[in-house]
């Protein structure tokens, strides 16, 4: 009873939180990046919910308990893709302010821009979908409704909290987020010592880092599908574009990339303690050893941490506006991403309802984006001389092989279907930097 009063009461003052940034709400740029005002501590601790949500914390145990101490690379190559974007936030800030396609419209005209305006929200449907998911586990793993209407409430909630706050109301409750689920992180890594009689834990190893389920090779592919949506991703960047400047945005990044880190080898090692069955994960074993009151503030924080990544949610619905409008200064533009908000909520639901996995549906989503965009993205952000005629072929072609090769990799063969992935980006590489021959 206890762990339920608090986390309704958690519930209620972030949507209390959500309720509030509405009226803050001027202007459409403090709808969608905040008004640009966003210091270091609101940054940073909005970067690191956005990245560690639920998905990330739930993802990381479920891969912890099918593959040991190698799943402390989930989020090891997610700080290694963003160290690797601080040198690029000068590039960023000249040349974009909202989306991700207005960078490729600026690149390479509007044919790109269109084409980018299409593909990023239907894959980033899966990302929002993976919230939910985790969240309706951790509702679920606490007994007190079922996974199905788990699923329901949470993306309800997490539609409304979107819907009403805008970035506003995401970047307010962030840091508070934050700061609490580390807190709660540290004080079930602290207690996992006093009871270690509970399971016999894998001692850690460098050589442990592979093993026959994951090997070097596999880290390729989770580098090339995983750590580059971190170089070019819209969340990451939106956290840029709300910076009040560059020096703020890649401090920030730096700060998040060092606690991911830290945050990977703690999830790893909580994963050998928690159960992983359909719906448990990392709530069996706090369950167990959090008094009442500290449990109940840590399930509400990681909830919480889910409604904070409303960021994707709130980007993909920016994205389909500025493809309808032409332009999110336009004057129905706000309205329109309020729409895109509830339908892409919406058939996030849907999928949540039906797919269960979250590292699974996670990976898919972000390697569909990760085929099409990285490689045309770092090419304009860098200033590279590419062959334009051919720069939608390329991202259309990257997005169908990197899905074709991910699906061959889960369900038919993983070495083929690593080879399809690796072969994406080499294909993209000669499309885009290969001139056309004169007869």
């Amino acid at each position: 009873m206890q762990v339920k009063i608090i986390i309704a009461v958690y519930f209620l003052v972030v949507l209390a939180v959500g309720v509030y940034s509405y009226f803050k709400v001027k202007t459409p740029a403090d709808y969608y990046i905040s008004g640009k005002r966003a210091g270091l501590v609101s940054v940073t601790g909005s970067m690191l919910a956005t990245i560690l949500g639920g998905s990330a914390i739930l993802g990381t145990v479920e891969l912890s308990g099918n593959l040991g101490w190698p799943a402390i690379w989930f989020l090891c190559c997610a700080a290694f893709g963003l160290l690797l974007l601080i040198p690029l936030i000068k590039n960023i800030n000249k040349v974009g302010h909202f989306t991700m396609p207005e960078l490729l419209g600026t690149f390479y005209g509007r044919k790109a821009s269109l084409i980018a305006s299409v593909i990023i929200p239907v894959a980033w449907i899966g990302i929002v979908a993976v919230q939910i998911i985790a969240a309706a586990k951790i509702l679920a793993g606490l007994g007190f409704i079922g996974y199905n209407h788990s699923a329901i409430l949470s993306g309800l909630v997490f539609i409304i909290f979107t819907l009403v706050g805008g970035q506003v109301g995401i970047l307010r409750t962030d840091t508070l987020q934050s700061v609490i689920l580390l807190t709660g992180l540290f004080i079930v890594f602290l207690f996992s010592f006093t009871n270690i009689g509970l399971k016999p834990v894998e001692t850690f190893q460098f050589d442990a880092l592979f093993n026959d389920s994951f090997k070097p090779f596999d880290l390729i592919i989770l580098i090339l599908t995983y750590s580059t949506t971190f170089i070019v991703g819209p969340d990451i960047y939106s956290r840029v574009f709300c910076a009040k400047n560059e020096k703020v945005a890649s401090i920030s990044i730096l700060i998040t990339a060092v606690l991911l880190v830290a945050i990977a080898f703690a999830l790893t090692w909580l994963g050998f303690f928690s159960d992983t069955n359909e719906n448990n994960g990392i709530i069996s074993f706090a369950a167990l050893k959090l008094p009442g009151w500290i449990y109940g503030l840590f399930i509400a924080a990681l909830l919480s941490a889910i409604i904070s990544s409303g960021t994707t949610l709130l980007n993909a619905a920016m994205i389909l506006s500025e493809l309808t409008t032409g332009n999110l200064a336009a004057k129905n533009a706000l309205k329109y991403t309020q729409m895109y908000i509830i339908i892409i909520g919406a058939a996030s639901m849907v999928i949540a309802l039906y797919v269960t996995s979250i590292v699974q549906t996670l990976l898919f989503a972000l390697t569909i984006y990760s085929g099409a965009f990285v490689i045309p993205t770092l090419a304009g952000l860098l200033n590279i001389k590419v062959n334009k005629k051919r720069v939608l072929t390329a991202i259309i072609a990257g997005g169908i092989m990197a899905l074709s090769g991910k699906i061959i990799k889960d369900f038919y063969n993983d070495l083929w279907g690593s080879c399809i992935i690796i072969l994406t980006y080499v294909t993209n590489i000669i499309l885009l930097f290969t001139p056309f021959r004169k007869h």
